[in-house]
C-alpha cells in the first residue's frame, strides 16, 4: 500500500525534501517487511494445520486398529465363556443324574 500523494507532499514540506523522501521510503520498506512477515506467518500456520491434521488422522487410524483388536479379544472371550457354560451345563447334568441315580439306589436298598 503506497503512501497517498497529499501526505507525502505534506511530509516533504514539513521535514524538507530529503527527510520527507527518506521517511516515505522507510515507511514503504516497513510496509513491505510487514507484508513479508505476515505471509511467512500465514505459511507457517498453514503448515501447522496440515501437520495437526495428519497427526489427527494417524491417531484416528491407531484408534480404529485398537478398537478392532479389542473387538477380536471380546469375540474370543465370548467363545470361551460359551465353552465354559456348555461344560458347566454338561457337568451339572452328570451330577444331577448321578444324584438321582444314587437316591433311587438308596431307595431301592431301603425298601428291601
Amino acid at each position: 500500500m503506497a503512501i497517498p500523494g497529499p501526505l507525502s507532499k505534506k511530509l516533504r514540506d514539513a521535514m524538507g525534501p530529503d527527510a520527507g523522501s527518506d521517511l516515505v521510503t522507510w515507511l514503504q520498506e516497513m510496509r513491505a517487511e510487514h507484508d513479508e512477515k505476515l505471509a511467512a506467518i500465514h505459511a507457517d500456520f498453514a503448515e501447522f494445520r496440515h501437520e495437526i491434521a495428519s497427526l489427527i488422522q494417524a491417531s484416528e487410524l491407531r484408534l480404529v486398529d485398537r478398537i478392532h483388536a479389542v473387538d477380536e479379544r471380546i469375540g474370543r472371550v465370548e467363545v470361551r465363556v460359551a465353552d465354559v457354560k456348555a461344560d458347566l451345563m454338561k457337568w451339572s447334568f452328570v451330577f444331577w443324574v448321578s444324584a438321582v441315580g444314587a437316591i433311587a439306589a438308596l431307595a431301592g436298598v431301603l425298601r428291601n
